[in-house]
């Protein structure tokens, strides 16, 4: 952690582990005393709002799998990321190539493959048809698991925590690195056409209008899985997911996709919109179609200062409070830069 006053004194930070908290939220760190006084100015605005979001740490890191990413860094390896990848022998193999900083980005990938597998065993992932209907209800992860029959083990919520039924979905970045994922809508909507329009500046500019079909699951690493079998996977009459790419920021690109269909909803996953000035136009272009929109983001801060600026653009309350997302990503990222609940949490506005 570093200094929460770094910048704002003429003397620089004392050098060391910064590890002098504020006593009342404890999320916020300080190199010095001198440095917490000059910074309670700016803190004293929000050290309550974070004294109850840190009463929540415990609620957003309860899951129900026994997977763990490691605390500690491997000297070999740059990231903890990295490091709990290897751990589960996924590391820069398949749909986890970008799951981590030794994958490529996005802007030097040369392709968007939808043929990437999930590299775990069959009984590990969701390759085929699901045993029974999808429940009335699917509330937490530890639903889904039991619906897909997953044991609590398999990894994969850590690249299924953004998927969700949309039709415009705003600031694609890796998952356009794990397209495949996708096919996972497939048992989640039966019998249901699928249509999302993935809009950002991260999509590469070859790419842009371009149309990716998915009519089959993800694959696993089992050679004698029915899934490797292209009979009935490819059927056109089953769920079949359409994913249609585009280049720019939404507001810029908004009048182009509405020709082609009105959405149900828009979702933007781990959005900073207090981050990014550029999500304001394109929130006034929510706002003016009325159409309802989920935002997640990095925590319950963000989430909390995006609601501001959500809230100074539309004039009104959001429709929901902010809540803690069940289908946030299950485990902890890298560098939090303030010891805040570091989980995505979700928001709507619209009509």
């Amino acid at each position: 952690m570093e200094c929460a006053a770094k910048g704002m004194a003429a003397e620089p930070c004392a050098g060391g582990v910064v590890d002098r908290r504020c006593g009342s939220c404890g999320a916020v760190a300080y190199c010095s005393r001198a440095h917490q006084i000059i910074h309670w100015r700016v803190h004293k605005e929000e050290c309550e709002r974070f004294a109850e979001q840190m009463r929540r740490v415990n609620l957003l890191s309860q899951f129900p799998f026994t997977f763990l990413e490691p605390p500690a860094l491997n000297h070999e390896l740059p990231s903890t990321r990295c490091f709990f990848l290897q751990t589960i022998k996924l590391h820069q193999k398949g749909l986890w190539k970008s799951e981590c900083i030794c994958g490529s980005d996005v802007a030097s990938a040369k392709d968007l493959s939808i043929a990437a597998e999930w590299n775990l065993q069959s009984s590990l992932c969701p390759c085929t048809e699901p045993e029974n209907p999808v429940p009335a209800v699917l509330a937490s992860w530890e639903d889904y698991y039991q619906w897909r029959s997953l044991p609590l083990r398999s990894p994969v919520a850590v690249l299924l925590h953004w998927d969700t039924l949309c039709i415009h979905y705003l600031g694609p970045e890796k998952e356009l690195l794990q397209l495949a994922t996708f096919g996972e809508l497939r048992a989640l909507f039966p019998g249901v056409q699928i249509h999302i329009e993935l809009v950002g500046p991260e999509v590469p500019k070859s790419r842009d209008g371009e149309v990716v079909n998915i009519s089959r699951y993800a694959r696993c690493s089992d050679e004698s899985c029915c899934c490797k079998s292209s009979v009935g996977s490819e059927d056109s009459s089953c769920t079949a997911v359409r994913l249609k790419l585009w280049k720019g920021f939404y507001h810029e690109r908004c009048s182009d996709i509405m020709k082609d269909s009105k959405p149900h909803l828009i979702v933007a996953p781990n959005a900073g919109v207090a981050a990014y000035p550029s999500w304001m136009p394109t929130i006034e272009i929510i706002r003016q179609t009325g159409i309802p929109a989920i935002f997640t983001d990095f925590c319950e801060e963000a989430a909390y200062l995006a609601s501001c600026c959500i809230s100074s653009i539309t004039g009104q309350p959001l429709k929901i409070p902010i809540q803690v997302n069940p289908f946030r990503q299950p485990v902890a990222a890298d560098n939090s830069a303030l010891y805040l609940p570091c989980y995505s949490n979700c928001f709507v506005f619209g009509m």
